[in-house]
């Protein structure tokens, strides 16, 4: 069993930064791949980035690339989302997840078999 808490959210004007941070408790933290999603209103829970269990290979959604970064401590069961030059359509609900051995280059939110309440991000004009 895997337990995951979101936290960093909150509100940010556009253009700014902000970190996320997703801890997990349970086993062998290191063998499953970490996924970030996010859920705006009225909207479809949509990928956002993963980084692989095995090699530490991350992906993106295009939305995202170049502005994301997903990274990731295994010796503090933590993931982390870097935001950058945040934009208002940015604003949702961020997820983390988290499958053991998970491999994909977009992570499928079914596919998830662990999931944090999410932390709310919200981008002002």
């Amino acid at each position: 069993q895997v337990q995951l808490v979101e936290s960093g959210g909150g509100l940010v004007q556009a253009g700014g930064s902000l970190r996320l941070s997703c801890a997990a408790s349970g086993r062998t933290f290191s063998s499953y791949s970490m996924g970030w999603f996010r859920q705006a209103p009225g909207k479809e829970r949509e990928f956002v980035g993963g980084i692989s269990w095995s090699d530490g290979r991350t992906y993106y959604t295009g939305s995202v690339k170049g502005r994301f970064t997903i990274s990731r401590a295994n010796a503090k069961n933590t993931v982390y989302l870097q935001m950058n030059s945040l934009k208002p359509e940015d604003t949702a609900v961020y997820y983390c997840a988290a499958k053991e051995y998970y491999s994909a280059s977009a992570y499928v939110a079914r596919d998830m078999d662990y999931w944090g309440k999410g932390t709310l991000v919200t981008v002002s004009s």
